[in-house]
């Protein structure tokens, strides 16, 4: 597979370790890029619902496609949050190309920015860590419940759905809640004078330019619901969003019957042509 060239790609909240977890999907997309720098921005492992019985081939796939990534020159940031927060007690560490922060700030095209995973924004976390743990099970738990939802749907010909957004979109305190962690985000960033802010946590990807304030906010979204990653190329941002078709191998040897029997009819008929011109001769 041709790779494409990026400069920058940032994932966040891929919760390795868990049944929510798209590890195939993911590693699709890894395989299909090849960025000069990397950046997984929080709760890439999830350490509070790691289990030593749970970590399937794709999950460990994810993580060697990572580090063969590292030492082909790609440079990767690992960015702490809330479900790998036992990382943090080991502080800034580097190991050739592979790095880990807590946070990270960069200068990019002669602009300021701000990367880091965004929980010390949410109070469920930095007051009640335990509230936010039972609610994290929860939401892993109806991420599943989705999948079999999605999986009758389509064999009725219906498209997937998300249960977690319809949710969101059905509750004004969660909606709220989105909307004061952008805010504060912005208002943090302006203050320190960033031109861009980059999140994670809240798994609602975008990419937003807020000109009276002359700042952008991004958030990567996530590789439970989304499926969804911030490429910079061309001096440009962009939001990936996975889709299956661009992965799918056409393999030239698998036809319908009715097209190899009539390829097999235009051989005959060929060998038969040659045959009679060979008599003739």
């Amino acid at each position: 597979m041709l790779k494409r060239e990026l400069d920058m790609v940032i994932l966040s909240d891929v919760h390795l370790g868990t049944f929510a977890c798209h590890a195939r999907e993911l590693l699709q997309y890894l395989k299909s890029i090849r960025p000069k720098t990397l950046v997984l921005n929080g709760d890439f492992v999830d350490m509070w619902e790691f289990k030593k019985n749970y970590f399937p081939e794709a999950h460990m796939s994810v993580l060697r496609e990572i580090l063969k990534m590292a030492a082909n020159g790609t440079k990767v940031y690992y960015l702490t949050g809330n479900h790998d927060d036992p990382l943090r007690n080991i502080g800034s560490f580097a190991a050739g190309n592979l790095i880990l922060r807590d946070k990270l700030v960069l200068q990019i095209d002669q602009k300021k920015y701000w990367i880091f995973h965004g929980d010390i924004f949410d109070a469920s976390v930095t007051i009640s860590p335990i509230i936010a743990k039972l609610g994290g099970r929860g939401y892993t738990w109806l991420v599943i419940l989705n999948r079999w939802i999605d999986h009758i749907r389509l064999k009725f010909g219906y498209s997937r759905v998300s249960l977690a957004n319809r949710i969101k979109q059905s509750m004004k305190r969660a909606i709220k809640y989105i909307s004061d962690f952008e805010d504060i985000a912005i208002d943090h960033a302006q203050k320190q004078g960033y031109d861009y802010v980059i999140c994670g946590h809240i798994h609602q990807p975008r990419i937003q330019h807020i000109p009276e304030k002359n700042i952008t906010y991004m958030n990567s979204g996530d590789w439970v619901e989304n499926l969804t990653a911030l490429e910079y190329r061309y001096h440009k941002w962009s939001l990936y969003n996975y889709d299956p078709n661009d992965y799918k191998i056409e393999n030239p040897r698998l036809y319908p019957k009715s097209i190899k029997k009539g390829r097999a009819k235009i051989a005959s008929y060929r060998i038969e042509e040659e045959q009679s011109k060979e008599m003739s001769a």
